[in-house]
């Protein structure tokens, strides 16, 4: 539970920076508006790395468990195909 709370928190975090960099971009303003544009770019870069690499890590280690359509169909395929294992 603790690693969606990180990462809704994360993505609203990006949220927040594509809004600032929004702002910053309509409003057309001198070179320091260009610099803050860029600016809240970049956090947003930032941010959806590391939102990545955490959502990598806690699926490697099994803290984070897929549970959509390409997760069903996977275990559908599993349950129709026999494994190597098994004897006729």
């Amino acid at each position: 539970m603790t690693i969606k709370i990180v990462a809704i928190v994360i993505f609203i975090a990006i949220l927040v920076s594509l809004g600032s960099a929004l702002f910053h971009l309509v409003k057309r303003g001198d070179a320091e508006h260009s610099q803050k544009t860029a600016q809240a770019l970049t956090y947003r870069i930032g941010l959806s790395l590391v939102l990545f690499v955490l959502l990598f890590i806690a699926f490697a280690t099994g803290l984070f468990k897929p549970s959509g359509i390409g997760s069903r169909m996977q275990q559908m395929r599993a349950i129709d195909t026999p494994s190597a294992t098994s004897k006729p």
